[in-house]
């Protein structure tokens, strides 16, 4: 979870206090031509002739930050930081490049504020050197207000883009969605969380060190497709550093650009449906509901969920891959067809139909159970593992959720033999699942350890999903996986059922297998 920046003061007054407060340590403001030396809490250097701002925005630290920033170019560098702090807190600091009006200190010739239901193109240039060590992102934070300027806190949404990350940290509130945007996918997360105002942020899935000619406005129509961001507020800042929790030295700021305008950059207003969903197929059936997954569609902005009809009739929204209709007839025969739509309102064509009968009512299993997987993680080799799962009812009969445990199979290869575990986000909510690692000893191959997934109470009727879990392990030590070889790893990034996902009733093995 991150922590906010909060200037010690803000507006005119402020940047003159900056100013000589800079005088006095030694930390001098912008000059012609040669890099300076910043080792203040709060000092600021003009960049790009006031075009932006460096700021060293040390707001959670007393710990000396000290930056080498080059006023004509713009770059900079941290050549000081040893920063300690929990990754689970907030950040110690936010050295970064701003433009536009931060707190009331504007730079020059910003073309800010602007409207966000008059935006026509927002793109940025962003390059970084990162470092193998330590706990931090690369992120660039966007802030929107009400009013067209403002010397205090923002009181709109404040919108997060993290390129890259490493050591655990992770953005405020919880993963809400996977989206493609731009040509790349992203993780959003929305808050608030203990920040107090709004959040969404976009995690490159993947990471990178610099984005080129990127398309910010695709991010900033999302949040606005998601409710998160308000049309009618202004952008007035746009800034991009590190929040660094641990370390920090050797970061740096190779360049930063950001351009925002009432011109429209070619993309005109959304008329774009998404692509038509593929491989629609059932995965399940019982005497009530039939259980449905297909292939994502994609769009041009992102796909805000997916209509499945019955008979020519819509019988629900889902916003995943996957829908269970429930609430038929026993031996019932029914044709299914699904339409991608986007937060525009642009909707696909349908799919191609698939047929699916109920299964006769009565003689047949109760209380039947199955898990079914999706794969968060686009990069096996790092120092997570985020499978999503969910638990789906396939009988007749109500499942007592307390008595069901799932176990993830995954092998923990080298490095520290204890591990942490987390529910970012689930649709029963995560104070009702439980989790942890157990080890499965040797000779498993791909299966010395398992995550034990629980829940506190609840039922799961018949036909019914418990909705998706987006749950995450690491080592105690954060060192890597490989999870190419893991026994109840697949691919597959739309719900699917889950062979090697066992499921457990009363202890006993219910469905799925064991290694």
């Amino acid at each position: 979870m991150t922590g906010r920046r909060f200037p010690l003061l803000a507006g005119t007054a402020a940047a003159f206090v900056l100013a000589a407060a800079s005088m006095l340590t030694g930390a001098p403001a912008a000059s012609a031509a040669a890099p300076v030396t910043d080792c203040t809490q709060w000092g600021t250097t003009q960049l790009r002739g006031g075009e932006y701002t460096y700021q060293q925005n040390e707001w959670n630290s007393e710990a000396e930050q000290c930056v080498s920033v080059d006023p004509a170019t713009g770059a900079w560098s941290v050549t000081k930081a040893s920063f300690s702090l929990p990754t689970n807190a907030a950040p110690a600091t936010y050295p970064s490049s701003y433009k536009g009006c931060h707190w009331g200190a504007c730079t020059t010739g910003s073309g800010l504020p602007l409207r966000v239901d008059e935006l026509g193109s927002v793109r940025t240039d962003w390059s970084t050197t990162q470092v193998g060590s330590g706990a931090y992102n690369a992120s660039m934070d966007i802030w929107f207000n009400s009013a067209p300027i403002t010397d205090d806190q923002p009181d709109g949404t404040e919108l997060m883009i993290w390129m890259n990350h490493r050591g655990g940290v992770q953005p405020i509130g919880s993963r809400t969605a996977t989206v493609q945007l731009d040509g790349r996918n992203w993780d959003v997360w929305t808050g608030p969380g203990a920040s107090g105002w709004k959040v969404i942020s976009y995690v490159l899935q993947g990471g990178a060190t610099e984005l080129t000619d990127f398309n910010v406005k695709k991010l900033i129509d999302d949040g606005v497709g998601r409710g998160s961001i308000n049309p009618a507020h202004h952008l007035i800042d746009a800034e991009a550093g590190f929040e660094i929790w641990q370390g920090g030295q050797g970061l740096g700021m190779n360049g930063f650009s950001f351009a925002a305008s009432k011109e429209d950059d070619g993309g005109g207003p959304d008329t774009q449906a998404p692509t038509v969903p593929a491989g629609v197929a059932v995965t399940g059936t019982t005497s009530s509901s039939v259980s449905l997954s297909w292939t994502p569609a994609t769009d041009d902005t992102a796909v805000s969920g997916y209509d499945v009809y019955r008979d020519g009739v819509k019988a629900g929204t889902t916003a995943s891959a996957s829908f269970t209709d429930t609430g038929l007839t026993a031996s019932s025969t029914h044709s299914y067809t699904v339409r991608a739509k986007d937060a525009a309102g642009n909707t696909s064509a349908a799919s191609a139909p698939v047929t699916a009968t109920t299964s006769p009512g009565g003689g047949g299993p109760t209380g039947a159970i199955k898990a079914q997987y999706k794969n968060n993680d686009s990069s096996p080799g790092d120092n997570q593992i985020r499978p999503g799962l969910r638990l789906v009812n396939t009988g007749s009969t109500a499942v007592d959720l307390s008595k069901v445990t799932l176990r993830y199979w995954f092998s923990g290869e080298s490095g520290a033999a204890t591990y942490g575990t987390a529910c970012d986000y689930a649709v029963i909510g995560c104070g009702a699942v439980t989790h942890r690692v157990v080890s499965a000893g040797s000779g498993k191959p791909g299966a010395d350890h398992y995550l034990e997934v629980g829940f506190t109470d609840g039922s799961l009727a018949p036909g019914a999903s418990t909705g998706e879990m987006q749950l995450r392990l690491n080592k105690s030590d954060w060192s890597n996986f490989n999870e190419t070889d893991d026994y109840s790893r697949a691919t597959n990034t739309a719900f699917a059922d889950a062979p090697k996902v066992a499921v457990y009733v009363n202890g006993a093995l219910a469905s799925g297998t064991s290694p």
